[in-house]
């Protein structure tokens, strides 16, 4: 019992000195935003990024936007719909979603609207403005700009797999459609194919 206890409180000194002693040692090292880093082979932050750089792009290259502008003498107004996760990981779509939207702004060929869950809060408060403030500064309801255009999408992959080998394939389509008449006006796909080698340990 006697050497039961010493030991036991040996056991709690090293603990206590040595906390460290046979776990894991974590390494962190920042890096750049925009540096591409493929740690598992699954889809990233790069892919996210890469595909919205890319295909918004071609998206706003094509007759659509001319046609529109040339008709209306006004920028088309777009909206970025459910982008679907049909592949089997977990996938952010709300980032992607976001890669989206900032490409569409930034480029300054297209208006853009806020997204559902974002207008029915604003409604919400332009709704307490017209109990509450003054007239002088109340945002009045009804005076939204509507979307001419909804982007949708999907993210669908494919694995090949044997042995320490692993291809992964992704497939990313996006569809622009005229929310007035239902009409596509512009399909997008983008094609990403990664090797994965897990490599075998001698001992």
């Amino acid at each position: 019992m006697k050497q039961k206890l010493l030991y036991l409180s040996a056991l709690c000194i090293v603990m206590i000195f040595f906390p460290g002693c046979g776990g894991p040692s974590v390494n962190v090292t920042r890096t750049e935003t925009d540096t591409v880093t493929d740690l598992s082979g699954n889809w990233n932050d790069t892919d996210s990024r890469v595909v919205s750089e890319e295909m918004i792009p071609d998206c706003l290259s094509r007759p659509w936007l001319e046609g529109f502008t040339s008709k209306n003498q006004k920028k088309p107004v777009v909206i970025v719909g459910r982008i679907r996760n049909k592949t089997t990981e977990h996938i952010a779509t709300e980032t992607f979603v976001n890669d989206l939207q900032r490409e569409l702004i930034n480029s300054g060929e297209v208006s853009f609207v806020a997204e559902k869950d974002i207008r029915e809060a604003l409604r919400d408060e332009k709704y307490d403005q017209s109990m509450n403030a003054s007239a002088e500064t109340m945002k009045e309801m009804g005076r939204e700009i509507g979307a001419d255009f909804m982007l949708f999408g999907s993210i669908n992959s494919i694995v090949d797999q044997i042995d320490g080998m692993k291809a992964k394939f992704y497939q990313i389509d996006l569809e622009l459609i005229s929310i007035e008449t239902n009409e596509k006006v512009w399909i997008g796909q983008k094609k990403i194919k990664k090797i994965v080698e897990r490599k075998k340990h001698r001992f």
